[in-house]
């Protein structure tokens, strides 16, 4: 049986009590070689929160993580959650550079990161930047327990041991409500700057209950979680839906189909969402084998646009019997409707099914007018999986959030006449590359960064295998630009690898509107043009 809604505690780490009380010696995470149950991850999160109360943290203080999918993360997490401190995650993609942009603004005062990771020093990244909010880091390794980690824990829990430590605990958690603030997720806009989510315990879990209803999840499932935990696809969709069904959790921290192979056999993997570039890779790799995946049973995708014929291999060549797509973002909690168990392939394929429980979608005009069923338009949203803000961002979360309640996405899109999303265009000139979001205005203002490059203009080009990747228009500062391979490599450098153009066009000019504003649609046209 699934979790019912109404059994659902307030906050994430009442959910995590229940469950260590309930099955204190059920796995919860496995990984590697360590495996945690319920009770022992409740043990060292609270040991993790006691070492935060001791270095000053208070509900409210934001706690960064930065680093892959791994256990430490969930206990990093759940950590300071117990206390009321608000996770803030970061992209494991980040350069440092972006990385202390969010550090920065969010005012975060802790830090986990991963001490090597991909051959990539994190903390090393961030040493040439001022942090001054930055009071404590507490680096980890992946699958192992790092000094620093493994010391933070026996610290909490010498600390928890007295009468004192206790106390401060006890006096910490019990603030916490339905109402506190879990997580601020930086999403990045239009306007080419990362804006702060700010969420709560109670839209999450509520949000999250219907997903595990919806997909089906229950006490008895092995989950796989290849997407990673910076992304409510990993995160919520995640370890955390994991938590709500009382299931079994086994982090991912690098895609690999060998891997991923090797996983679902050893542990009996049954559940394993991702986007559909995930498992197109799978289906496609000279070491599949259907018999080998045979456990599989369970996976939710979107993202991206999705061949139907993929649907309809998902089921026949990995046998699943139940996928579903789905459609969030941050600004919702990362979730705003699912297709349901039994919709046909076309259905799946080419919609993001109806809303989820107690949520409303509807479509409005330029005017803010409501559309009727097959008009295109603009996706608002309303209900209880609504951010509560942009973290000090009171403008940008007026402009997002009308005087209605209704959250504008700024995704075009149509509503059928069995009230299935059909998303057409994406945040405006968002696209999305192998899973990633990517915003052409912030790509754009980097380019800008390079001292050959005096305007830029990014868009998303389709690719077979990720869907998408960019494409960037570039106005030279001199008449003698650079090799195109060079301004590439220093991409690389600056920016996350799933930003970086994949090609680039030296242009004298590009194409503006009588206001100023750069022509996208006509890059598109001229993209289209040349390949044909």
């Amino acid at each position: 049986m699934t979790t019912s809604l109404k059994q659902l505690p307030g906050t994430i780490p009442a959910l995590l009590a229940s469950r260590a009380t309930a099955t204190p010696d059920k796995p919860f995470i496995v990984d590697g070689v360590v495996t945690l149950t319920y009770k022992q991850t409740q043990e060292q999160a609270h040991a993790l929160a006691a070492w935060l109360i001791s270095k000053g943290c208070t509900q409210g203080d934001r706690v960064a993580i930065w680093a892959p999918n791994c256990q430490q993360w969930i206990v990093a997490a759940l950590g300071a959650q117990a206390i009321g401190a608000t996770v803030v995650t970061l992209n494991t993609r980040y350069k440092g550079a972006e990385a202390a942009d969010v550090l920065r603004r969010s005012g975060a005062r802790f830090l986990f990161s991963v001490e090597q990771f991909l051959d990539v020093d994190y903390p090393a990244l961030l040493q040439p930047f001022d942090l001054p909010d930055l009071i404590a880091t507490v680096t980890l390794m992946v699958h192992s327990q790092s000094d620093d980690f493994a010391s933070v824990l026996e610290t909490g829990r010498e600390l928890l041991a007295t009468e004192d430590g206790e106390k401060s605990f006890t006096a910490a958690s019990t603030t916490v409500t339905a109402d506190t603030v879990s997580d601020i997720l930086f999403t990045s806009g239009t306007t080419g700057q990362a804006k702060g989510v700010v969420t709560d315990h109670g839209q999450n879990l509520e949000a999250f209950s219907a997903f595990v209803e919806i997909l089906g999840l229950d006490a008895s499932d092995h989950y796989l979680i290849i997407n990673p935990f910076f992304h409510s696809f990993g995160y919520k969709a995640g370890w955390l839906a994991t938590m709500i069904a009382g299931a079994t959790a086994f982090p991912l921290a690098v895609f690999d189909v060998p891997t991923v192979i090797a996983q679902v056999q050893k542990h009996r993997i049954n559940v394993m969402p991702g986007p559909p570039t995930l498992f197109q890779s799978l289906l496609s790799h000279k070491d599949f084998d259907r018999a080998k995946l045979k456990t599989l049973n369970k996976a939710t995708t979107g993202a991206a646009v999705i061949p139907t014929q993929l649907i309809k291999d998902m089921w026949e060549k990995l046998g699943l019997e139940t996928v579903i797509t789905a459609y969030g973002l941050s600004e919702t909690c990362g979730l705003v409707t699912m297709c349901r168990r039994g919709d046909d392939a076309q259905t799946i394929a080419s919609t993001s099914g109806r809303s989820i429980p107690n949520i409303e979608v509807a479509i409005f005009d330029s005017d803010g007018n409501r559309l009727p069923a097959m008009e295109p338009g603009e996706i608002v949203v309303r209900g209880y999986n609504v951010m509560r803000s942009y973290f000090e961002n009171p403008i940008a979360t007026a402009e997002t959030i009308d005087s209605e309640g209704w959250l504008h996405t700024g995704d075009i899109g149509f509503l059928d006449t069995n009230d299935n999303l059909h998303i057409t265009d994406r945040l405006k000139d968002m696209y999305i590359s192998g899973g990633f979001n990517c915003y052409p205005a912030e790509i754009e203002q980097q380019l800008c960064q390079h001292p050959a490059i005096a305007q830029a203009a990014v868009i998303g080009t389709p690719d077979s295998r990720l869907g998408e990747v960019g494409a960037a228009f570039v106005i030279p500062k001199n008449s003698s630009p650079p090799a195109d391979q060079e301004i590439i490599s220093w991409c690389r450098e600056v920016m996350a690898n799933y930003k970086v153009p994949k090609q680039l066009f030296w242009v004298d000019t590009l194409p503006l509107n009588a206001t100023g504003k750069i022509l996208k649609t006509e890059l598109r046209n001229q993209l289209i043009l040349d390949k044909a």
